[in-house]
């Protein structure tokens, strides 16, 4: 982990197109201006955890409907053999 200071109005460099910037410092409080691509998402990282979390459940979701409850595609299968 690349650990910075900056004061305020100073900023950070990620890559070319990303700057963070200190905005204000109140405390144990920062303030940060943030200027990307609009192509980059960004986001606090318990948002982007429950993003995620989200994005994790839906795909598990879709495979439940594709594929049935686990284990019933193979109970299918073991009784079509049965009824042959």
């Amino acid at each position: 982990m690349l650990v910075l200071s900056r004061c305020k109005d100073e900023s950070i460099m990620i890559g070319e197109n990303v700057e963070i910037i200190i905005v204000d410092v109140q405390g144990n409080k920062v303030r940060l201006g943030i200027t990307a691509p609009k192509d980059v998402s960004v986001h606090r990282k318990e948002v982007y955890r429950t993003l995620q979390r989200e994005k994790t459940m839906k795909n598990h979701q879709c495979k439940r409907r594709t594929f049935g409850e686990p284990g019933v595609q193979a109970r299918k299968q073991h009784l079509e053999k049965e009824r042959s």
